[in-house]
C-alpha cells in the first residue's frame, strides 16, 4: 500500500509530458541550477531569475506564454519614466481649482437635498487633468477625435473644468441637478439633457466600458469600410474598481484583444472602495485585474505608488518590501490610509528587514506613504502610464491606477466607507480643503453660509494654459458636435414590392422585412450606410444570402478556407464585410448598435444600424442599454423577429415574447410598431428614414416586431388615408359587409393576430350574423402617445381628439382588441375609447405546442374572439345570453 505521506514527491503532470524532451540532459542541468539558486539564495532569488529570463525570452522571440501578474509595483519604473510634457506648477494649480469648484458645487446641491458625489472624482482629479492636458484629442482636427466615457460619478469634477475653460457660467453650476427649469445641469452625462456637452451615458454602470469596447471596434469598422479615417481616435473608457464587478465591463475584453484595438484605453481608478466598503477587503482587486484583463490578452499598466516610496523600493534588496506590498489586503491598505506612523510601523513594517527600511522615516514621511503616495494622484506616474498606454501597439491597454477616495478632503472623507453617501463639506472643511489646495480664497469668501465658486480670471495664466494645451489638442472636451447630413432619398422600388404584396406566396413578415433591408442596401447612394447587426441568428431570420454580397466584418479577413466554400450562400468573412454577426451577445450588440446609431454625432457620418435578434431575448435583456441608447441620441432600426408568445411552436416559455412592447413602451424614444402585412412594413420602414435621417433628423429609434408566421401578403388597399393610419397606429383594414343588419362590433388586431381576427369575423357572420369591422393596429404604443400629447393640449386650453378616438368615433358596438402580447399592451389606448372596451391577450408564461393549441390556451384563436365578442354584445343585451353558451358548446370552449 502507498504511504499517503510520501504523495508530495510525485512529480506533477503537466503537458510538457505529451512532448518528447529531445536533450533530457540539459533540462536535467537548467533544473539542478535553478535548485541551486533555491538553496542558497532563497526561492524569492530564484523566482526574480525565473521572471527575468521570461521576460528576456519575450524579447528574443521564445513563444512563451504571458504571466498574468506581477508584483505590487508599478509597472515603469522612476528611472523609465518619460520627461513631463507640460508645466507641473501651473497643472497643479489648475487641478486645486477644479477639486475646489467641484466640492462647491455638489455641497451647494446637497444642502437643497440634491445629492451628489464629492470622493469619486477627489481620487480621480489628476487621472482627467493629465488626459485633458495632454493625451485627449478633441474634435476640431481632421479625425473625430477622441472618445471619453467618463465616469458617472466624477461629472462634477468634469463640470468644474468646463467652467473654468469659461464653456459654463456660474449660474448654471448652481443648476447642479435642478433641470426642470431648462438651464440646470443633469447630475451624471446625459447627452439627451446636455447635447452640446456630454457624448457617452455611463452612470448605468458596467455599460460604459461594454460601449467603450464596441466603439473603438465601430471605429476601426468605419476606417476598414472606407467611410471614415478614424486611425487617430482613440476611445478612453474611465470606471472605477467596483464597477468591474458588473458583468458587462468585463464581458468584452477578449473581443477587444481578439481583434487587436490597440485604439482603446481603459484606466480603471483602483481606490479599493465601492459603494459600501472595500472591493475586495481580504484580498487585492489590481491583483485580480491584472490576471483578468493579462489573461483576455490586454496590455496591463499598473501605476499604484508615488515617488515617494520610489527610493524604499531601490532599497529593498531583500524582496521583503515587494512581497509584503503583495500580501497586505485592500481593506488594511484603506486603513492604513488614515492611520498614525505607530500604527503604521507596527503593523505594516513588520520584521527585521522592514523595521530596517522604515527607521530612516521620520513620522511625516511614514504616514505619506500611505495617506498621499499613491500612483493616481501623481501627475508624474500617471503621465507615464498614458504615454505607454498610447504607445502600445497591437492590443488594448488597461491603466490600472491606485488612489485613495477623497483624496485632499480631509480625514472625514478620505478612505472612509461611507464617503460615497458624504454629500457637502463644512465651512471648516472648505478652509483646511483651501489651506491645502494652496487658493488665494481670502476668509471673508468663507464667513457666509455658502463657499463661493473660484475663477481665477478669464486672462489669468491658469486659463490660458489650459486653453493653450486644449488648442494644441484640437479643441475642447468633452465636447458633442452633430452637423446634420441628410441621407438621398431610398429609391421607391423596394417599398413598392412590398406594397404589391406577395400574390399567392406565402411569406412571413420577418422574411419580408429581410428583403426590403437586402434591397436598399444594393443602393448606389445610401446602400453603404446599412449596419446590418444579428447576435448568431442570421440562418433564423433568412439573412445568410447576405453573407457572400456584403460579407461578414473581420479585421483578420478569412484565414481560414470555409467548410461550405462550394455553395452559393457559403460563409465569408472580409476585412471590409458589411454585416456584424456578434456572436451569442445581445449585450455585445446593443453596444455596437450605439455606436453605429449615434455615428451622425461621433463621426458626423451617419449609419442606419438594424439590429433584429429574437423578439424574447432583446429588451427584457438589454433595456438599460436601450435606456442609454435614448439618452445617447440613437437612431436606426431595432427588430424583434420571431415575436409573440403563440408563433414559436415547440420552443416554450423561454423562447414567447409577449411583453417586449410592454418594455419598449417605457422607453421615450423608441418608436414601437407591431405591423401585420408586409405593406404595412415598407410605411413604417421608408418614414423611419424619412424621420431619422432626412432633412430635419429626430433623436428617435424604431423597435418593431416581426413574425415567423408564414402568410400571404396582401397589396396595400386602396383606401384614403391609409399611410397615415398605419404610420398613426390604426386604420379600417376590412369593414363589414355595410349591407347586413344584425349586431355590429369592433376587432382591433396587430401584427398576427389579425389573422385570428379576420378568421372570427368570418365565423361571426356566418355562423351568428354578427358583423365586425376588422382594424388593423400597428401601434399601440403610438396610439397611447398621441392621446397623451391630446391629454397635454387639453390642459392648455387647447381642443383636440386623440387620433384612435376620432377613428373610432361612431363605429357601432363594442370594441374588442386581440394581439399576440399580453393584455397590458392593447389596453394601453382603452381610456380614449368612446364605446365598450375590451382585450384578449398572451398573459403568463408561453409554453410548447402547435400553434393552433397554443392560442386556444391563451384564448385568443378564432373562436375564442367570437365568444368573447358574443359576450360582450350581450353585456349590452344586444343578442340573447344563451347565445352565448351555444357558442362555447359549438367551439369546445364550454
Amino acid at each position: 500500500m502507498s504511504d499517503p505521506s510520501r504523495a508530495t514527491d510525485t512529480p506533477a503532470i503537466s503537458e510538457l509530458d505529451q512532448v518528447p524532451d529531445r536533450d533530457a540532459e540539459e533540462t536535467a542541468e537548467w533544473r539542478a541550477s535553478l535548485d541551486a539558486v533555491v538553496r542558497n539564495a532563497g526561492p524569492e532569488r530564484a523566482a526574480y531569475l525565473i521572471r527575468r529570463m521570461h521576460e528576456f525570452a519575450a524579447t528574443s522571440g521564445a513563444p512563451l506564454p504571458g504571466l498574468v501578474s506581477s508584483d505590487y509595483v508599478n509597472t515603469i519604473p522612476a528611472s523609465a519614466q518619460p520627461a513631463f510634457g507640460g508645466d507641473l506648477e501651473m497643472e497643479s494649480r489648475i487641478t486645486a481649482v477644479n477639486r475646489w469648484n467641484a466640492a462647491a458645487m455638489v455641497t451647494h446641491g446637497a444642502r437643497l437635498g440634491l445629492g451628489g458625489h464629492i470622493a469619486t472624482y477627489a481620487s480621480a482629479a489628476w487621472l482627467y487633468e493629465i488626459g485633458f492636458n495632454h493625451f485627449f484629442r478633441g474634435k476640431d482636427g481632421d479625425g473625430s477625435g477622441d472618445q471619453l466615457f467618463l465616469q458617472g460619478h466624477a461629472s462634477p469634477g468634469i463640470y468644474a473644468r468646463v467652467f473654468l475653460e469659461g464653456r459654463l457660467s456660474v449660474e448654471q453650476l448652481e443648476g447642479f441637478r435642478r433641470e426642470a427649469g431648462g438651464h440646470g445641469l443633469p447630475s451624471y452625462p446625459h447627452p439627451r439633457r446636455l447635447p452640446w456637452l456630454w457624448e457617452f451615458p455611463t452612470v448605468s454602470m458596467g455599460l460604459g466600458p461594454l460601449a467603450a469596447v464596441y466603439q473603438a471596434r465601430f471605429n476601426r469598422y468605419l476606417h476598414a469600410r472606407g467611410i471614415k479615417d478614424t486611425s487617430a481616435s482613440r476611445v478612453w473608457a474611465f470606471l472605477g474598481d467596483g464597477e468591474t464587478d458588473e458583468p458587462e465591463s468585463l464581458a468584452a475584453l477578449t473581443l477587444a484583444s481578439r481583434e487587436g484595438l490597440d485604439n482603446l484605453t481603459f484606466v480603471i481608478n483602483c481606490n479599493l472602495q465601492r459603494l459600501d466598503g472595500p472591493v475586495r477587503s481580504n484580498s487585492k482587486i489590481v491583483q485580480e485585474l491584472e490576471a483578468r484583463f493579462r489573461g483576455a490578452g490586454w496590455n496591463v499598466v499598473k501605476t499604484l505608488w508615488g515617488a515617494a516610496w520610489d527610493p524604499l523600493l531601490g532599497q529593498d534588496t531583500t524582496g521583503d518590501l515587494v512581497r509584503r506590498l503583495g500580501e497586505v489586503p485592500d481593506a488594511q491598505m484603506q486603513t492604513l490610509a488614515v492611520r498614525d506612523a505607530a500604527y503604521i510601523r507596527k503593523t505594516f513594517f513588520t520584521g527585521d528587514a522592514l523595521s530596517a527600511l522604515s527607521a530612516s522615516l521620520s513620522d511625516a514621511q511614514t504616514v505619506e506613504l500611505f495617506e498621499n503616495s499613491r500612483g493616481g494622484h501623481e501627475p508624474l506616474k500617471v503621465y507615464a502610464a498614458y504615454r505607454a498606454a498610447v504607445e502600445h501597439r497591437g492590443s488594448p491597454t488597461v491603466v490600472l491606477a491606485q488612489t485613495v477616495k477623497g483624496h485632499t478632503l480631509g480625514p472625514a472623507f478620505e478612505s472612509r466607507n461611507a464617503n460615497h453617501q458624504m454629500k457637502k463639506l463644512t465651512t471648516q472643511q472648505f478652509r483646511e480643503l483651501r489651506d491645502l489646495l494652496d487658493l488665494p480664497i481670502p476668509d471673508s469668501a468663507l464667513a457666509g453660509s455658502e463657499v463661493p465658486y473660484w475663477h481665477p480670471g478669464e486672462d489669468s495664466p491658469e486659463v490660458r494654459y489650459l486653453r493653450e494645451r486644449r488648442a494644441a489638442l484640437d479643441g475642447p472636451l468633452p465636447l458633442r458636435r452633430a452637423t446634420p447630413k441628410p441621407l438621398p432619398e431610398p429609391p421607391a422600388k423596394p417599398f413598392e414590392a412590398l406594397q404589391r404584396g406577395s400574390g399567392r406566396q406565402e411569406v412571413a413578415t420577418t422574411m419580408s422585412l429581410v428583403r426590403l433591408v437586402k434591397d436598399l442596401m444594393r443602393d448606389e447612394r445610401s446602400g453603404a450606410r446599412w449596419v446590418p447587426i444579428i447576435p448568431d441568428e442570421a440562418r433564423t431570420f433568412g439573412m445568410e444570402s447576405m453573407f457572400p454580397t456584403a460579407g461578414i466584418y473581420s479585421p483578420l479577413g478569412q484565414t481560414y478556407d470555409p467548410v461550405d466554400a462550394e455553395l452559393l450562400l457559403h460563409y465569408k468573412e472580409s476585412a471590409t464585410g458589411q454585416l456584424l454577426i456578434e456572436g451569442i451577445t445581445e449585450a455585445g450588440s446593443v453596444a455596437e448598435f450605439t455606436a453605429a446609431a449615434t455615428s451622425y454625432a461621433t463621426h458626423g457620418e451617419p449609419m442606419i444600424p438594424f439590429y433584429i435578434f429574437y423578439s424574447m431575448f432583446g429588451f427584457q435583456r438589454t433595456g438599460d442599454q436601450f435606456w442609454a441608447l435614448g439618452d445617447q441620441l440613437g437612431r436606426g432600426f431595432v427588430v424583434g423577429g420571431t415575436a409573440g408568445r403563440t408563433t414559436m411552436t415547440g420552443e416554450g416559455l423561454q423562447h414567447g415574447d409577449g411583453h417586449s412592447h410592454v418594455l419598449a413602451a417605457t422607453n421615450p424614444a423608441a418608436i414601437c410598431y407591431d405591423p401585420a402585412f408586409a405593406y404595412e412594413i415598407a410605411v413604417i420602414v421608408r418614414d423611419g428614414l424619412r424621420r431619422m435621417y432626412g432633412e430635419r433628423p429626430e433623436n428617435v429609434f424604431y423597435y418593431l416586431t416581426v413574425y415567423n408566421e408564414p402568410k400571404v401578403q396582401p397589396a396595400m388597399p386602396a383606401v384614403p388615408g391609409i399611410e397615415e393610419g398605419i404610420l398613426r397606429g390604426i386604420y379600417r383594414f376590412r369593414p363589414a359587409d355595410p349591407a347586413a343588419t344584425g349586431p355590429r362590433l369592433q376587432l382591433l388586431s396587430s401584427g398576427t393576430a389579425i389573422h385570428w381576427a379576420l378568421r372570427a369575423q368570418e365565423l361571426l357572420a356566418s355562423d351568428w350574423d354578427v358583423h365586425a369591422d376588422v382594424w388593423s393596429v400597428t401601434s399601440w404604443t403610438e396610439l397611447r402617445r398621441d392621446a397623451m400629447r391630446a391629454d397635454d393640449a387639453r390642459m392648455r386650453g387647447e381642443e383636440r381628439a386623440p387620433f384612435v378616438t376620432r377613428a373610432l368615433a361612431g363605429a357601432p358596438g363594442p370594441v374588442l382588441a386581440v394581439s399576440d402580447w399580453m393584455r397590458q399592451v392593447p389596453d394601453q389606448i382603452s381610456q380614449w375609447i368612446e364605446q365598450d372596451y375590451y382585450s384578449l391577450g398572451t398573459d403568463g408564461f408561453g409554453l410548447s405546442d402547435t400553434r393552433d393549441d397554443v392560442r386556444r390556451y391563451f384564448r385568443v384563436d378564432a373562436e375564442s374572439i367570437v365568444v368573447t365578442a358574443l359576450d360582450r354584445l350581450s353585456r349590452t343585451g344586444r343578442i340573447p345570453f344563451e347565445t352565448v353558451a351555444r357558442a362555447r358548446r359549438r367551439y369546445g370552449l364550454d
